[in-house]
């Protein structure tokens, strides 16, 4: 089942999400088991599987990483493994100095300063990729959906590094 025709999208990368909710919302009705309590007990089953199989859809769909790996997967687009190491090192300089910047907070005479510091430029850092990520999924071809690929890998590394920032974050204020 293509996700985007199970929510009567087109199977691009920039969805609204306010539809993607309202049809979920429109689907899982359509499907809730409880509408079922009274059927055979296969019925009852298939309404639960289909449920569960809208949520899953509904799921990948709202997230854009997952969207976009989905996306590919329906370009037939290998994803670079996770353990591959990137090939762009001045990426992984960034990412080095960001870990540092990160790492720097705890010390920091001015704490609020370095937290809005980190989050201005992991946001503007990320931001910049995801500019290039929306630009590159116009296009279905294989250049451009590889491109995509590492896109979507090197966005993983600031989601991990938003997380980092959230608990540094959490540990300051707590």
């Amino acid at each position: 089942m293509n996700y985007f025709q199970l929510f009567g999208l087109e199977a691009e990368f920039t969805l609204d999400l306010a539809e993607l909710s309202a049809t979920y919302q429109a689907l899982q009705k359509t499907v809730h088991p409880d509408r079922f309590a009274h059927s055979s007990a296969q019925q009852q089953l298939l309404a639960v599987q289909k449920s569960a199989e809208i949520n899953d859809a509904f799921q990948t769909l709202k997230q854009p990483i997952s969207r976009g790996e989905y996306l590919l997967k329906l370009r037939n687009t290998d994803l670079p493994a996770e353990q591959e190491t990137l090939g762009d090192v001045g990426f992984l300089m960034e990412q080095m100095e960001l870990r540092e910047m990160l790492a720097d907070i705890e010390h920091a005479s001015d704490v609020d300063a370095a937290l809005f510091a980190a989050q201005e430029t992991i946001d503007v850092q990320s931001q910049h990729l995801w500019q290039q990520l929306q630009e590159k999924l116009l296009v279905d071809d294989q250049a451009h959906n590889l491109s995509a690929g590492e896109l979507l890998r090197k966005l993983k590394f600031y989601l991990k590094l938003q997380v980092e920032l959230d608990r540094i974050e959490d540990s300051l204020f707590d």
